[in-house]
């Protein structure tokens, strides 16, 4: 989306989540307390992981991982949205916007990666325990968090170039962040190679990990149905079936809003899908934060 050559457009203002001030206010506490609590969390998270040398094992460093990239991915939209509404300004410049959407999707799509890795460190746990540590050694651990970065970055960088190349004629957003969807309304250029990548390449770099973590979790379910204790059966159950539900509700949203064509979207639509993905992604982080916090005697 060419700035100020083409379209003689410098910034864009963000309406935000409401145009309601009662609504505004509501949802500017709401976000806050939940932006609040993921920086703590994450942070706590992190903090016990690497405090506590029995924690110093592949699913906590993949969890730490996850905690990091959760807290650069709140601070990639909040504050700039809560700082909108104390302010009261809606504006970002141009390069800032294409800056938060880079980032925005960067981690988004890290999570994705770090989840399917989770998920295939627990299958070479349940399934595989006799050669758990020659399989996840440090230098695997490593590869698959560099490598998950690198092809997100790969990733990310089409799709802003691609969004980068377009002209626009409007410079409102109805969404607290720049997103690529109101971007790619908001063009007077033609848009059907960037809804062709978002349905492909996207959605490969998407369902990929997903896949990835659904087949992990089928053997691991296998392989506790092979387990003669019905306790501990239901245990391993009920962990694998709240983390599916969870990954679920979180691919779903994503793929609601991102992989469908763009006349269907609208703007409560994508509003409502926000604030859904960001009240799971607060419940994932107090779930991690019992069970590491937990194990070093503290209560959440």
């Amino acid at each position: 989306m060419r700035g100020t050559n083409q379209s003689g457009i410098s910034e864009f203002l963000l309406l935000g989540l409401s145009r309601q001030p009662q609504q505004r206010q509501l949802l500017f506490l709401l976000f806050l307390i939940m932006y609040l609590t993921t920086i703590l969390g994450n942070l706590l998270i992190i903090l016990a992981i690497s405090t506590d040398s029995h924690l110093h094992t592949p699913m906590y460093f993949f969890l730490s991982n996850l905690s990091l990239v959760d807290i650069c991915f709140s601070s990639t939209t909040v504050p700039k949205m809560l700082a909108n509404h104390v302010l009261g300004t809606q504006t970002i410049s141009f390069s800032g916007c294409l800056t938060q959407m880079y980032f925005l999707f960067m981690f988004v799509d890290m999570d994705n990666f770090l989840l399917a890795v989770m998920a295939y460190d627990c299958f070479v746990a349940i399934c595989h325990p006799l050669h758990y540590t020659t399989k996840m050694s440090h230098q695997l651990c490593a590869l698959l968090v560099a490598g998950s970065w690198v092809i997100v970055n790969l990733n990310v960088l089409l799709h802003t170039v691609l969004v980068a190349r377009l002209s626009c004629a409007d410079n409102a957003i109805p969404h607290f962040f720049c997103d690529v969807t109101p971007l790619l309304k908001l063009s007077c250029s033609d848009t059907h190679l960037n809804e062709l990548t978002i349905l492909t390449e996207g959605a490969l770099i998407m369902v990929t990990p997903f896949v990835c973590i659904l087949a992990s979790y089928v053997h691991i379910t296998c392989a506790v149905l092979r387990v003669p204790s019905s306790r501990g059966r239901w245990k391993a159950l009920s962990t694998c079936g709240s983390h599916l539900a969870v990954v679920s509700l979180f691919y779903g949203t994503i793929i609601a809003v991102y992989f469908n064509p763009s006349s269907s979207h609208s703007a409560e639509k994508d509003t409502a899908a926000a604030v859904l993905y960001y009240s799971l992604r607060n419940r994932d982080l107090k779930g991690a934060l019992r069970r590491v916090v937990g194990r070093r005697a503290f209560s959440v």
